[in-house]
């Protein structure tokens, strides 16, 4: 995925996304569709890294593609489950809020004492959540220090009566801080300094809540809520005051968890905090000095090891990861060596243990690397190469396929669908050829043989993060050794992609449009809003290329929830998932079909790197002057006109899925 600003955690209806962690980024790349104590001795510690964002985005493992950016293996955060769409029945017999008028930063900013906190409190979690995208004069008005001890001291408040559910409205009050930590992170300008007394006060409430029964019930109620206040202690840098909480949680998990999706989440969402409280001094000295979270966390790993192969892996994997990630600090490392080898010798780097030996191997080769021969992880990259991709295939000169399990029909179909579809794609665009003095000249196609395949070894071999559905990276173009590489799966399921390999048309149309189209980096590509653009030729390429015709589009396009002036102003920050794909796709397909000049003049900004220039065709250009016409274009659309007739790789000898 390009880099985009992540939305909302628990979004109604969105499925978990892969979660990056700002300050760690590296290389550009695009990709498809992963706290009842006194309050002594609290103080202010400000981590390197800022408070998590809302982990569950609204652009996400649809497994369409999404644009975003590298992190170092070392600093993969811990997989994150997928969010399901939201179950009613999980919060049935909990006291509705009264839902307000209306839910508008304004509500929030224009409000004080008990008003305010009524406000949040009748507020929807969807509404609550939108708060983590304020800036400017309403981060101002909602989320500085006063306003925040309010919400702290109801929070304390509601905490020290909670049962188990949201009857009053806790969670809202949670979500509150936790945005409001986030925003002040990155906009401290705007919404001014925090200080030891908010933390204070937060950790009063964080205290009486976990001192509550009812914060361990096993219920999806308590789970949804009690997920946010884990994530809470992160936020407030308060991961050394909460050791015992997060041993407590992991020691209490056991199948009985494995029914409730709400819990499973909750029980995960320990990692972030201990995994994150690396780069806070002190919760690192909080573990020196009573380091039973270690034992805590290699019992988890040993004793759930029935999890790897399943969905739950992540699970057990993440206890091995962060048990791991201890060997970074010197005072633990002595104490913490023999347990990871330990787990290395009870899990294999193949097979359904292998997301266990990956992610303790990817920590230790990052953090201890000097000791890799007393680990067994000695040229590590080459070792998961090996093992996880065995194959590679030239397809031609300038198409490498690189692979974990296709057959030999699997890769001369590949590498003729990807062939085949150049002439497609220049058809479409009339593009000159590839863009003088950018070096995107070659492709990788990786392809790992399952989902599970991907999850386990693509980040610690691409550094990567792998709740998505496929990434694209296509580096700096630069650079004369640069490689660009699409990173891929298959599905264990025949849905009209060539050998299953999941969104492969619309990540290779990624690479194309680099090479093309899009002059410069990521940074470049996307300084202006033109997600439309790209996420949307990739659909329309893929889906027309294919021969198949995009039923969601044209569901969606009955619905007229969008005018083309809206979504072109579609950016990774403001977008959710139907926005960017269904939508990106009528847009782009509309201005193929009724306006190709202006594609035209757009690209030909962009392919010399004017940005600037290239917006300027559509927005102020064309502004809403096609609005009406896009309306009666969506009409016919969802009548029929939008069906896609055959595959064009199959009418020009290439495209033969394997079934």
């Amino acid at each position: 995925m390009r880099y985009r600003f992540p939305l909302p955690r628990r979004l109604a209806g969105a499925l978990a996304a892969c979660v990056t962690t700002a300050g760690v980024l590296a290389t550009p790349a695009l990709a498809a569709p992963p706290r009842a104590a006194d309050t002594g001795g609290v103080t202010e510690v400000r981590n390197m890294v800022p408070p998590v964002p809302p982990t569950g985005s609204t652009i996400g493992p649809s497994e369409r593609a999404v644009h975003g950016r590298r992190v170092a293996p070392a600093q993969l955060p811990p997989l994150k489950p997928a969010t399901p769409p939201h179950d009613p029945a999980a919060t049935a017999g909990q006291e509705a809020a009264p839902r307000p008028a209306s839910c508008n930063p304004a509500d929030f900013g224009s409000r004080t004492g008990s008003a305010l906190v009524a406000f949040v409190k009748a507020s929807s979690i969807d509404c609550v959540n939108s708060l983590f995208a304020v800036t400017g004069t309403d981060a101002h008005s909602i989320f500085r220090e006063a306003r925040m001890a309010t919400i702290a001291r109801a929070f304390t408040s509601a905490a020290k009566t909670y049962g188990g559910g949201n009857a009053a409205h806790v969670w809202q009050l949670v979500l509150f801080l936790r945005a409001g930590y986030y925003v002040q992170f990155y906009n401290p300008s705007d919404v001014g300094p925090y200080d030891a007394a908010l933390t204070a006060a937060t950790a009063r409430g964080l205290d009486a809540f976990f001192a509550r029964p009812h914060s361990k019930d096993v219920t999806s109620a308590n789970g949804d809520i009690l997920g946010d206040v884990i994530i809470l202690t992160d936020s407030a840098d308060l991961q050394d005051r909460y050791l015992n909480v997060y041993r407590r949680v992991l020691d209490g998990y056991n199948s009985s968890y494995d029914a409730v999706t709400s819990m499973v989440a909750a029980v995960n969402d320990v990692y972030t905090p201990l995994w994150r409280g690396n780069w806070n001094t002190a919760y690192v000295s909080a573990v020196t000095a009573h380091p039973g979270i270690i034992g805590t966390l290699n019992a988890f790993a040993l004793h759930h090891v029935d999890q790897l192969g399943t969905d739950r892996a992540y699970l057990d994997s993440n206890a091995g990861m962060n048990l791991a990630r201890y060997v970074e600090h010197p005072a633990l490392r002595t104490r913490v060596r023999p347990l990871v080898k330990s787990l290395l010798q009870a899990s294999k780097i193949t097979g359904p243990t292998a997301q266990l030996w990956v992610a303790v191997a990817t920590q230790l080769d990052s953090y201890d690397r000097a000791g890799c021969s007393y680990y067994g992880v000695c040229d590590l990259a080459g070792q998961l190469a090996r093992a996880a991709l065995p194959i590679t295939h030239a397809c031609d000169a300038t198409h490498t396929l690189r692979a974990q399990a296709l057959t030999a029909a699997d890769l001369d179909a590949t590498c003729a669908g990807v062939l085949a579809q150049d002439p497609y794609f220049h058809a479409l665009v009339k593009d000159q050829g590839p863009i003088p003095g950018q070096h995107v000249s070659t492709i990788q196609l990786v392809v790992f043989a399952s989902r599970a395949d991907y999850q386990t070894y693509a980040g610690a071999m691409f550094g990567v993060s792998t709740d998505n559905g496929g990434i694209t990276l296509v580096g700096n173009p630069a650079d004369p050794g640069n490689q660009p590489i699409s990173i891929m799966y298959q599905k264990d399921y025949d849905d009209g992609f060539v050998a299953r390999i999941w969104n492969l048309n619309h990540e290779y149309t990624h690479y194309l449009d680099a090479r093309d189209d899009m002059k410069g980096d990521f940074t470049q590509q996307t300084s202006v809003p033109d997600v439309w653009w790209i996420e949307g030729l990739a659909e329309y390429i893929s889906y027309g290329y294919r021969g198949i015709t995009d039923d969601q589009a044209v569901t969606e396009a009955g619905k007229h929830t969008y005018t083309l002036s809206t979504l072109f102003q579609n950016t990774y920050a403001n977008s959710d998932l139907t926005r960017t794909y269904p939508w990106g796709y009528l847009a782009v397909r509309y201005m193929m079909e009724k306006h190709p000049a202006d594609i035209q003049r757009m690209l030909g900004h962009f392919r010399v790197g004017d940005y600037p220039g290239g917006h300027a065709v559509y927005d102020p250009g064309i502004g809403t002057r096609y609005d009406a016409d896009f309306d009666e274009w969506l009409t016919a659309c969802a009548a029929g006109a939008c069906a896609v007739p055959g595959a064009y790789g199959l009418r020009h000898g290439g495209l033969r899925p394997v079934r």
